[in-house]
């Protein structure tokens, strides 16, 4: 007679249910992943998932595709989310926040003091439409806007710093 063989198969590694069923109770289990930051851009997401795999910390990115491909489902999936091993968790914030007390160091607000400061375009500047005018008539690419550091306590805009180097 012969045994009939229901699996179907699974996404981990070829492994049917009663297999995966079976590593688990012996304790083989893939680590417990938690959500360290969430983006809405995939740059920003990509440099900090490359700043701690360096440091050694396990992390991946969720939904990295989804908002890539997609963008105006951003807010639908709830952004790009950076997961790190649970296990991992209070290094990789550690990490974090160093990181982000270098980059408040050298954004800082001149009016308020404020760190909450990003680089942002801004289309106020009567050069910016003159270059997009420009850009229409003359150009077969779109010029590039004008960046300003921006204070969202305040509401100040500032040129960005010369970088060293």
């Amino acid at each position: 007679m012969k045994k009939e063989n229901n699996d179907l198969g699974s996404p981990f590694g070829g492994q049917g249910a009663t297999d995966l069923s079976s590593s688990l109770r012996q304790g083989t289990a893939q680590p417990a992943f938690i959500i360290l930051q969430v983006f809405a851009n995939y740059i920003d997401a990509n440099i900090l998932l490359g700043r701690l795999q360096e440091e050694g910390i396990n992390c991946w990115l969720k939904d990295e595709n989804t908002v890539t491909i997609n963008p105006i489902w951003t807010q639908a999936v709830g952004g790009i989310k950076l997961m790190v091993d649970a296990s991992q968790a209070e290094r990789a914030r550690d990490i974090l926040s160093s990181i982000k007390s270098v980059k408040g160091e050298q954004n800082t607000c001149p009016q308020c003091g404020s760190q909450n400061v990003e680089l942002v375009s801004t289309p106020r500047k009567a050069s910016n439409w003159l270059a997009v005018i420009a850009g229409f008539f003359l150009f077969s690419y779109a010029m590039p806007p004008h960046k300003v550091n921006h204070c969202f306590n305040c509401g100040a805009e500032f040129e960005p710093a010369e970088e060293a180097g």
